[in-house]
């Protein structure tokens, strides 16, 4: 009985499988890789051959956006499919509700019966609860608090393996091959979540990586590269952190490219020996590997540093999905279809079979494994609700068109609105939105626009300070309405880097990630 209900969820699904049982799911998750940073997305420099041979062997996808581009709410976005100001976890607005856990993929999953496991860099706590409550939700768990650390020795989790990699990155797939023996063992199918610190800051690559790039001593800058390139951009952009901290990118460009595509080498790595180890125990063939990550970059990219806002390499990351059980014609083939962060726990769902909450705002990808060229949605919101009040803003993104609404008046600003024909212009250098010939598309993307903020005028959670974002993201509204409102934020409060403890943040408390 169960094996038909499993196919019939196939069916409907759209993919069309024939498979006898479940098929076993890893979902690896770096931290901070745009989606320019990855071989087979044209980027020559930095070494991924394992990742290369992933999206050689299933599809890859060149438009996935984070629709919050900051680690703790996209990390719960992820988990749950849901919004940021569905599940409202973020730095200054609160942890999550255990509610809103209890339908995340995992907990449902090992409900369902299949054998789930977690390493690395989780990135939030459950609403009073400590950090160790974790442990009980999962049959295997290696998480760590905090941003975790790239000393191995320094994760509980997978201390054992610091002799042998002392860095975290191979440390972790090391640990990967072992749970992958225990959940034959069970005799069960298996969830796998592992979650990368690299490549985050501070960018300490294993030294086994860094090698590989001794002998280069450039490296090739993005194509809108450098402050001169972001001149034509919002103001408030420019009041955000990614214009005003990390420099790095801006002062020693090749010097923390270097640093930073180690990182992902290493990530690379383990997730070679995360394959080596599934074709060892002969799980290969039923295990569907899936690949992004929590955030994108900007890297430099118009003179911002990292993340946050929501242009291009700030918000998009690489996203991959291989299935083995499928046909050998769509592999290596590329969709350029819109998907998002809230789209993998709905895409989990359906792969496993097990009902998504209903509700939920992420859209199910298996039919884009067979059908590249199918589109899921029309648009799709992109939001920052944290940080600096004149950088918070709200966008909507097609697959041709991206509208950004800057609604801060502050200093004397005017709202902004930004229209980038991002078909064309990929890398975002000429704000359209002023363009008389543009006016058709300005009036539809507005469109879009007001219906996401109609969305949030509904759904929004309350008790974790988004009320206020209804008025403030309304296009309608003079800004004498909205400039009371940004003061009762917490957004403004100094900003400070977690390494570790149990808390990710508190309510009142903003924190930097």
């Amino acid at each position: 009985m169960k094996r038909n209900i499993f196919a019939a969820a196939l069916l409907i699904s759209g993919i069309g499988l024939k498979a006898a049982d479940r098929p076993n799911i890893i979902f690896i998750l770096s931290d901070d890789q745009t989606i320019g940073a990855v071989g087979c997305y044209g980027n020559k420099d930095v070494i991924t051959p394992q990742i290369d041979k992933l999206a050689k062997d299933g599809i890859r996808f060149s438009n996935h956006y984070n629709t919050t581009s900051i680690c703790m709410a996209s990390r719960c976005s992820i988990m749950t499919g849901l919004y940021e100001y569905r599940h409202g976890c973020n730095f200054s607005h609160g942890d999550l509700e255990r509610r809103f856990f209890e339908d995340s993929y995992p907990v449902l999953l090992r409900q369902a019966g299949y054998f789930t496991g977690f390493a690395g860099k989780i990135g939030y706590v459950i609403q009073n609860e400590n950090f160790e409550a974790f442990g009980k939700e999962f049959n295997v768990w290696a998480g760590g608090p905090g941003q975790t650390k790239y000393e191995t020795a320094q994760n509980e989790g997978i201390a054992k393996y610091a002799e042998k990699y002392p860095h975290s990155s191979r440390a972790y797939g090391a640990w990967g091959q072992d749970f992958l023996k225990a959940a034959k063992a069970s005799g069960k199918p298996f969830c796998l979540s592992i979650s990368f610190k690299a490549p985050h800051m501070p960018f300490t690559p294993d030294p086994i990586d860094l090698k590989h790039y001794d002998s280069k001593n450039s490296f090739t800058r993005p194509a809108n590269y450098g402050v001169e390139n972001g001149k034509h951009l919002s103001p408030q952009a420019h009041t955000t952190r990614a214009a005003t901290n990390y420099r790095e990118w801006v002062k020693d460009y090749d010097g923390t490219a270097r640093l930073y595509y180690a990182l992902i080498t290493g990530v690379d790595a383990a997730v070679g020996m995360i394959r080596e180890e599934l074709e060892r125990l002969g799980l290969a063939q039923n295990t569907v590997i899936i690949y992004t990550s929590d955030n994108g970059y900007n890297s430099g990219s118009h003179g911002f540093g990292d993340k946050v806002i929501p242009y291009e390499e700030g918000s998009k990351t690489p996203l991959i999905i291989y299935d083995p059980r499928l046909s050998k014609e769509n592999d290596g083939k590329v969709s350029n279809a819109i998907t998002a962060n809230v789209d993998m726990a709905a895409t989990i769902f359906a792969l496993s079979g097990v009902p998504a909450p209903n509700g939920i705002d992420g859209k199910n990808l298996l039919p884009l494994l067979t059908n590249p060229d199918k589109q899921v949605r029309e648009s799709l919101p992109l939001f920052n609700f944290w940080g600096i009040a004149t950088g918070q803003s709200m966008a909507v993104v097609t697959s041709e068109w991206k509208y950004i609404y800057w609604y801060s008046a502050a200093n004397g600003m005017k709202p902004k609105d930004e229209l980038f024909h991002i078909g064309k212009d990929r890398i975002e250098m000429k704000n359209v939105a002023s363009n008389p010939e543009n006016a058709g598309i300005l009036a539809q993307m507005k469109k879009n626009y007001d219906t996401e903020l109609k969305a949030i005028q509904e759904k929004v959670v309350t008790g974790h300070g988004y009320e206020y974002f209804p008025k403030l993201f309304d296009r309608s509204l003079p800004w004498e309405h909205k400039a009371t409102l940004t003061k009762n934020q917490d957004g403004d409060t100094p900003e400070v880097e977690v390494e570790s403890g149990q808390k990710m943040s508190t309510k009142k408390k903003a924190k930097k990630e």
